[in-house]
């Protein structure tokens, strides 16, 4: 039996940008035995307040010193989403069609606004968004806008305020839950507590990891492939040399995709 994980985060929860590296080496240490809920947190409803923006570029920095994931903050000073709630809902939407949970397209939102600055909180940007994850884009229109989208977000609003639980926060199977930024070895600890097991073999390399995801943060190979840092950044660097993968330039890192 799979354990099940119900994962609170939002869209534009920086922090759990952060954790995107753990939450991916789970993913593949544990592969199928571990089932994935994402409960959207709703992080604001509105961010109109020059405060709330100011705030948020300031969370960005700290995040990217201390996760080393690609952040560009400049999304709060020159275009800002108005709220996080519309992002919310199009999660909602497109689990209903994906057999991932909508993962693929929660990570299509993250890395819109964490590193491409895009204003992702009214409807046609989120169904472009859509297609760019090759979801059905006239079913993810009619979900988007759709009753059970509203209720499906507003039990996850009251799922994540009845504990409360912070963002981001895993809970698994038996209720062992990590929140905020930790090492690895802490949800590995909590998987296997909840009775997860290892899909075992050894850690994928570069660009396996890479096509199985699609884009890849250093960061994140560095947990995924189980390399210290500068080994990671030699061999990404040097397969982009090679025309095997293709880096994209963010602020504060970058992103890479296979070729």
């Amino acid at each position: 039996m799979a354990v099940r994980v119900q994962y609170f985060t939002d869209p534009a929860c920086s922090w759990s940008w952060g954790i995107e590296p753990m939450v991916r080496r789970l993913m593949v240490e544990f592969a199928d035995s571990l089932t994935w809920t994402y409960v959207m947190g709703g992080l604001a409803r509105e961010f109109d307040a020059p405060q709330a923006r100011t705030q948020q570029v300031e969370q960005w920095l700290d995040a990217a010193a201390e996760t080393g994931m690609p952040y560009d903050p400049r999304l709060w000073t020159e275009g800002p989403i108005s709220s996080s709630y519309p992002a919310c809902m199009a999660v909602k939407a497109a689990s209903e069609q994906s057999s991932d949970g909508g993962y693929a397209y929660l990570r299509a939102l993250r890395e819109g606004l964490m590193c491409f600055r895009r204003k992702l909180d009214t409807t046609e940007v989120l169904v472009e968004e859509a297609r760019r994850a090759k979801l059905d884009v006239e079913r993810f229109r009619i979900d988007l806008g759709s009753h059970a989208t509203v209720e499906a977000f507003g039990a996850d609003l009251e799922a994540t305020r009845a504990e409360p639980w912070p963002l981001p926060t895993l809970v698994f199977a038996g209720g062992a839950a990590i929140s905020g930024l930790r090492p690895y070895e802490d949800y590995r600890a909590a998987a296997l507590a909840a009775g997860a097991e290892p899909a075992g073999g050894e850690a994928p390399g570069v660009v396996e990891a890479v096509k199985r995801f699609g884009s890849m943060a250093t960061a994140e190979v560095v947990e995924v492939c189980e390399l210290p840092l500068p080994r990671a950044q030699a061999e990404l660097w040097r397969l982009a040399a090679e025309w095997k993968l293709r880096p994209t330039r963010v602020l504060t890192g970058a992103l890479l995709e296979a070729t």
